[in-house]
């Protein structure tokens, strides 16, 4: 493996680990009130975006890292719209 490769997933790995506390967190609680929903709808496009810009290079460390980024922040998004209300 490359060096540079080996940064990339290196970098994918502590990104999208980064978002595991989080996802943790909102599962356990239910708790949103200090979660953006116009920067977790924002950034889940985007990620969105980064994964299809993956794909279509074959950047196998972008692909990784944001097939699950993108799993993890759509399921926070996705308990900032349901649980909203609930605190």
């Amino acid at each position: 493996m490359a060096l540079f490769d080996l940064i990339g997933y290196l970098a994918a790995f502590l990104t999208t680990a980064s978002f595991v506390p989080q996802a943790w967190l909102t599962f356990k609680t239910r708790d949103v009130r200090g979660i953006s929903l116009g920067m977790y709808s924002v950034f889940t496009a985007g990620v969105a975006l980064w994964l299809v810009y993956g794909l279509s290079l074959g950047a196998w460390p972008i692909v990784a890292a944001n097939a699950i980024t993108l799993a993890l922040a759509a399921s926070i998004l996705g308990m900032k719209l349901r649980y909203r209300d609930a605190h």
